[in-house]
């Protein structure tokens, strides 16, 4: 698949504005991968209070959207259509740059063991190449509903 034949994010995951923070998915290997961005535009809310004077996107934001790009691997896969993936847990987190108004946040994800009933993965975000937050994942599936 070209990455223009992929779905849209909402067409997939259950998020929407103004907690979609998954503009596109470029490359996908259902149930195991997939790799993506958020094009911040600079006119998200958060910016105006985290901080003041100097806006920065906040660290468990970065990782929401990881989630959200391991939640479109997942769910594109008909076994698991129709369910919620949730947080079960973070791990091995790390933040390496700060990320800024108006940079797009390249997005990467690999699953690991996946069972009808939870999962890991460990996902990467980049700015321009350079490395802005890494952690791994526990995901817990739920019905949707």
């Amino acid at each position: 698949m070209t990455p223009e034949d992929l779905p849209e994010p909402s067409a997939v995951i259950p998020h929407r504005p103004p907690f979609l923070l998954l503009t596109a998915v470029t490359d996908l290997d259902v149930g195991r991968a997939a790799s993506g961005y958020w094009q911040l535009t600079g006119d998200e809310d958060f910016f105006a209070g985290h901080f003041p004077g100097r806006p920065t996107l906040p660290g468990v934001l970065q990782c929401e959207s990881i989630a959200q790009l391991g939640a479109y691997a997942l769910l594109s896969d008909p076994a698991f259509a129709g369910r919620l993936a949730l947080f079960g847990g973070i791990d091995k987190v790390r933040f390496r740059r700060q990320v800024l108004p108006g940079d797009r946040l390249d997005l990467k994800v690999d699953l690991g063991r996946v069972s009808a009933r939870a999962g890991r993965g460990s996902g990467q975000a980049s700015v321009d190449g350079e490395l802005a937050c890494e952690c791994d994942l526990l995901f817990v599936f739920a019905d949707a509903a």
